[in-house]
């Protein structure tokens, strides 16, 4: 004896477990449609199971008929059913269509086997529907991205001929590289003559640290915050030129326009609030930072 089965229904098979539920529907010999007892009975379910979600349709054939007659029956009858309740009940996104052989046993019985099964789970174990239905979901946790090895130090040529050493900091260097979208680093020892945008000899080994970054992550873009203390008001715009400054000293030397913006933000977001308190506070309101924009 032979059973066609072709099933809407979760992945290729699915282990009918505790809290999933069933209602069938049976069909006259030969036919792809109910007739209207069945037809109200699936209407009556319904009507009463509004809430629930259905996780598979399977339909059969009796032994009657060619395999191939008997294949596209048992299709045309899930796909009646499917038809019916898809705009009134809620189904699972990822059905598929499927023809199962001789896989499931077939009742002595040929009414029975002429029918449509309804697999479906009620609304108050729909947050268990993956535990029902099987479904292990895996976590994948992305692995972080390779520390790269930056130099501790860099030499570089003065314009008057002589040479200057300037230690790096490879922490931050590296902190940089790993920063996601949205973070944003303060540039630590980074120091100005008084009221300019000029930074100071002693500074320049910072600026050689965003630069190697930045020349070794090609993804990296960034968009550095001039901040000022003590003043309410930047009269001079003083924070934008400091990041600005910045901006060209990275553009000078080879870091693409499109990937370096600067803006100033004067004292409207200090760290401290105006007026600090002492030499400490201000210092940390005095400050550049480099929000990642992306990497």
């Amino acid at each position: 004896m032979k059973l066609l089965l072709a099933a809407l229904l979760f992945f290729c098979t699915i282990q009918f477990i505790s809290a999933q539920e069933q209602s069938t529907y049976y069909f006259d010999t030969n036919k792809s449609e109910l007739k209207k007892t069945e037809i109200q009975k699936l209407n009556d379910w319904i009507l009463n199971n509004k809430e629930v979600k259905i996780v598979a349709i399977n339909g059969y054939t009796d032994e009657d008929g060619t395999i191939g007659f008997n294949d596209t029956l048992a299709q045309k009858r899930v796909d009646f059913i499917y038809q019916f309740v898809k705009d009134k009940v809620k189904i699972r996104d990822d059905f598929k269509t499927r023809s199962f052989g001789k896989l499931h046993k077939q009742s002595d019985n040929k009414a029975e086997n002429r029918r449509v099964t309804v697999y479906y789970i009620e609304a108050k174990d729909l947050a268990r529907e993956d535990e029902i239905l099987g479904i292990v979901t895996e976590e994948i946790t992305p692995k972080p991205k390779p520390k790269k090895q930056f130099p501790e130090a860099i030499v570089i040529q003065n314009p008057n001929g002589t040479e200057s050493t300037f230690e790096l900091d490879v922490a931050f260097m590296q902190e940089v590289d790993a920063a996601k979208p949205g973070e944003k680093l303060k540039l630590e020892n980074l120091n100005f003559q008084l009221n300019t945008f000029a930074i100071v000899n002693e500074s320049r080994g910072k600026l050689y640290e965003l630069l190697i970054v930045m020349q070794q992550n090609p993804e990296l873009s960034i968009d550095i915050q001039g901040h000022l203390c003590c003043m309410p008001t930047d009269r001079t715009d003083l924070s934008t030129q400091r990041a600005k400054a910045i901006s060209q000293f990275l553009r000078m030397n080879g870091i693409e326009n499109s990937r370096v913006t600067y803006r100033g933000f004067g004292s409207s977001q200090p760290i401290y609030p105006l007026p600090e308190k002492d030499e400490e506070e201000r210092a940390a309101n005095r400050r550049v930072e480099i929000e990642i924009v992306k990497n």
